[in-house]
């Protein structure tokens, strides 16, 4: 889609990132996007789609077929147990949201989302769908006319209009093609975990003792069975302690040489004392006296390592022997937790003894607690239909440490309720780059990833009686899964500040009945604070956000969980949110007038090959323009020279990327301001609205200078209007006509299009103003009244000379003729008198004066002839 401030074949080459389900994030190859009007075999149309190919490592296009093919394979191999009905939930209810990249500036074109519940085949063997997505972005502007509105001390929050701009179309097809698998059954059987009850087995654990054969060990018991190895190997500390750790811990692989020789040199040695022994020779055998004290500082080192040894098993011994018991009371459970989701569930236990006991549940992850509030307990147990029994008041905290107690008469069985909830998430974000994106021909096959939201663990429960020793043991082993992002938002802040940011949620969003559940948020990020206030049922919501600042060009990444219910169970909304930090700098200009400024760029450890990209290139021009070295830790001077188009307030972006690695190296957020020029004249002109057919008009211009001048002419519109000439040389008080190219319209409307005339150092002359009216050839009458048509040379102000252009020459007698169909189909159409219509025609200044000229005509035609010949004369 036609931007204003960049060029018409922006931008050449793109690429995508998005993240489908738990699989890696995807920053897909550079795509070339091919202008159709080049391609002889197709007609130019503007309205026809870019063709896009695929960017090999040398830079040359791909010669395979055109667009981007990726696919996934989602298998039982891929899936775990129970995850398949997950994976359908997740195609069913969520969008795929997309990101769209200018690979050369690395700026962020726009944004698109895909529902994928037409993914679903519903017992088909394959489906597939064709999907034309806007590709949109959000764009800040002030209002040009509030500051001069409003006075500067009294005007403390400024107009910003916050809007969406399309930026273009994305054509995407997507497809599920099934296949046939074999062994689906433990893939599709739902996981231990989804048991809320964790009952510990009765059974004997461990391994039953015995000789271990090897058949034995390969059928029956291979899980049991473990290839012994050397003690440093498997216990670091012990290997810190030995002198000899290269040679016992890893040291195999390095010094297998060595080793082979010593004892190739041994064996040698022991020969000769044989032959030597067998031929009865008086004389010992002659040996390196080198290799006898090598060998016996060898045999000291060893016993000094084996006593090492020794002590290490002594001290280590009481440890393990506990470790080993404890095996025996404990019970393992599996939860497939996600961001911001509680799981609960509840564990049976059991007092051994013949005697009361009061039992403390030690846990040292504060991510996974004891419910001891039975409304919480209650809530959850309907939650997850479970159905065990239920006391009240059951726990009492700990004075000191406040770790829950319960008090177990003898022999009697509780059900222990747990809730395991986390928020924390990794925030590593990727270097922003291009250069490591694979270039196959071959379509790109998802491999196995696990997610990178959560981390696995594994945590232990302790059960303690009163003379605190374990009872039983619960291991929870914790495993991710994918999460779902609702939204993603990203915001753009100067380095070093913090962001502060109130997003408003939709008023349809809460799905209550009476409206009055109370929101609550919760960030996985711990440095950032995000809250919300309780508002009064109706009032809109919002969510706050305050995120502390980091270096440019940094990114930092967090998701945004949201809840509805009063017990954080599940969230009801999940965001994603991607703060850029970049270098801020204020820029002031006058609308339409060239001005330069300077930056800093700091270079890096490296020397490198930068080059600088601007988000409007249009109104923002950077020197040096092309490929420059920037010094290893030094210092380059950037000038930007600005000319923006529109008056206001608005955000320009800077980019200095390295164009070897394709790594963005530093990133400007340029606050322009502009203000409005000094309007000379004013020109009225109206053009129809004819579907293809542009207008010419003409404007005359005197050089105020006694000397020869020459002038360059800009617009704020170039979509809209052309010069003739862009640049014109005239005399000392000469006229010049400057001839205007106004681009066909589609549609009726009004625009206002400035001309500036910049002297050759660009800089501003005079400013011309034109309203431009679009006129539809078919119009229905206006109820309305509207004003009169301003005659030439009236009502001229004195700061301005206003103008109003019609048709230069004479009136042809097809312009009659033109204006007569007209006048007959709205006659027709409304059934209005002479008077009324020729009215009309005056107040809607259709086609300029040639209006005033026929309708005057029209008042001395006889009434016969209007009305039995229509317009003849002019027909």
């Amino acid at each position: 889609v036609p931007q204003a401030g960049v060029n018409s074949d922006w931008p050449s080459t793109i690429h995508f990132t998005f993240q489908l389900y738990r699989f890696p994030p995807v920053t897909s190859e550079r795509l070339k996007l091919l202008d159709p009007e080049r391609n002889s075999k197709l007609k130019s149309n503007s309205d026809y789609p870019c063709v896009l190919s695929v960017i090999n490592k040398d830079g040359t296009l791909s010669s395979g077929c055109p667009g981007l093919q990726l696919q996934y394979r989602v298998d039982p191999q891929f899936l775990k147990p129970g995850e398949r009905s997950w994976f359908l939930r997740y195609l069913a209810l969520h969008s795929l949201q997309i990101d769209v990249w200018d690979s050369e500036s690395l700026m962020l074109i726009g944004s698109t989302a895909v529902e994928l519940k037409h993914m679903l085949r519903q017992s088909r063997a394959a489906v597939q769908v064709n999907h034309e997505l806007e590709v949109i972005t959000t764009e800040y502007l002030q209002d040009a006319s509030f500051a001069s509105r409003h006075d500067s001390k009294h005007s403390t929050t400024p107009a910003i209009n916050v809007y969406t701009t399309v930026k273009g179309i994305l054509h995407l097809r997507l497809g599920n093609v099934g296949g046939s698998v074999t062994n689906t059954q433990s893939s599709l059987a739902f996981p231990p975990s989804l048991s809320h009850v964790v009952q510990p087995s009765d059974a004997p654990q461990g391994f039953a003792g015995g000789s271990v054969p090897a058949l034995t060990v390969l059928q029956l018991n291979a899980s049991n069975a473990r290839r012994a190895r050397r003690l440093p190997e498997i216990d670091s500390e012990l290997a810190r302690l030995l002198q000899s750790t290269m040679r016992e811990v890893g040291g195999a692989a390095l010094h297998q040489q060595a080793e082979a020789k010593d004892v190739r040199q041994r064996k040698i040695d022991r020969m000769a004392a044989v032959r030597q022994h067998e031929e009865h020779k008086a004389t010992p055998p002659i040996q390196d006296s080198s290799n006898i004290t090598r060998h016996q500082a060898e045999r000291v080192q060893h016993s000094r390592d084996l006593r090492v040894i020794e002590a290490y098993r002594e001290r280590c011994k009481a440890q393990e022997i506990t470790n080993m018991l404890s095996q025996a009371i404990t019970t393992k459970h599996t939860l497939y937790a996600t961001l911001g989701t509680a799981e609960f569930f509840e564990f049976v236990l059991k007092n051994p003894f013949n005697v009361p006991q009061t039992i403390t549940i030690e846990c040292d992850d504060p991510e996974l607690s004891v419910i001891v509030k039975s409304e919480e307990w209650r809530y959850f147990k309907e939650l997850t239909k479970t159905l065990t029994p239920l006391e009240e008041e059951m726990f009492h905290l700990k004075d000191s440490t406040l770790a829950p107690q319960v008090y177990l008469r003898p022999r009697e069985s509780i059900h222990v309720p747990f809730k395991y909830q986390t928020f924390i998430c990794g925030h590593t974000f990727p270097v922003q780059d291009t250069k490591s994106l694979k270039t196959s021909r071959s379509p790109q096959m998802a491999q196995k990833h696990l997610s990178n939201t959560i981390h696995a663990k594994s945590i232990k429960v302790l059960f303690r009686g009163e003379d605190r020793k374990p009872l039983a043991i619960c291991q929870v082993d914790v495993e991710p899964t994918p999460h779902v992002v609702d939204q993603t938002f990203r915001f753009y802040q100067p380095e070093l500040t913090f962001l502060k940011k109130a997003i408003r949620l939709p008023a349809a969003w809460d799905d209550t009945a009476d409206g009055s559940a109370t929101l609550h948020v919760r960030c996985s990020d711990p440095n950032v604070i995000c809250h919300t206030t309780n508002l009064t049922p109706g009032e809109p919501q919002d969510v706050f956000l305050k995120v502390p600042g980091s270096p440019s060009p940094q990114i930092r990444k967090f998701f945004i969980t949201i809840f509805t219910d009063p017990w954080l169970a599940s969230p009801a909304q999940i965001w994603q949110v991607y703060v850029h930090y970049l270098q801020r700098t204020d820029l002031s200009c006058v609308c339409g007038t060239l001005s330069w400024h300077s930056l800093v760029l700091h270079g890096t450890r490296a020397i490198r090959r930068v080059k600088c990209y601007t988000s409007h290139p249009l109104e923002l021009q950077v020197d040096p323009g092309e490929v420059f070295a920037l010094p290893a830790q030094g210092v380059q001077d950037v000038c930007v020279g600005l000319r923006a188009l529109r008056p206001g307030s608005r955000f320009f972006y800077l980019n200095v990327v390295d164009v070897d690695t394709r790594q963005l190296v530093a990133s400007w957020l340029l606050c322009i301001t502009c203000r409005q020029p000094v309007i000379s004249k004013a020109f009225e002109i109206s053009v129809p609205v004819d579907g293809g057919k542009g207008s010419n008009k003409k404007i005359s211009f005197t050089n105020p200078y006694s000397s020869s001048r020459v002038f360059n002419l800009r617009t704020d519109r170039p979509d809209l209007l052309q010069f003739k000439e862009e640049q014109f040389q005239i005399g000392g008080g000469e006229l010049y006509t400057i001839g205007l190219r106004f681009a066909p319209s589609q549609n009726p409307g009004m625009e206002e299009i400035l001309i500036f005339i910049n002297d050759k150092q660009d800089k501003n002359e005079d400013t011309y103003c034109v309203l431009l009216r679009e006129l539809c050839c078919r119009l229905r009458a206006s109820r309305t009244s509207r004003k009169r048509y301003q005659r030439p040379n009236e009502n001229v102000s004195s700061s301005s000379e206003v103008r109003h252009e019609g048709l230069t020459g004479s009136e042809s007698q097809a312009d009659f003729a033109r204006c007569a169909r007209v006048y007959i189909n709205l006659s027709a159409e409304n059934r209005l008198s002479q008077q009324q219509l020729t009215q009309w025609c005056l107040n809607e200044q259709i086609w300029g004066n040639i209006w005033s000229v026929f309708v005057t005509r029209i008042n001395f035609l006889p009434s016969s002839l209007t009305s039995s010949s229509p317009f003849s004369c002019f027909l």
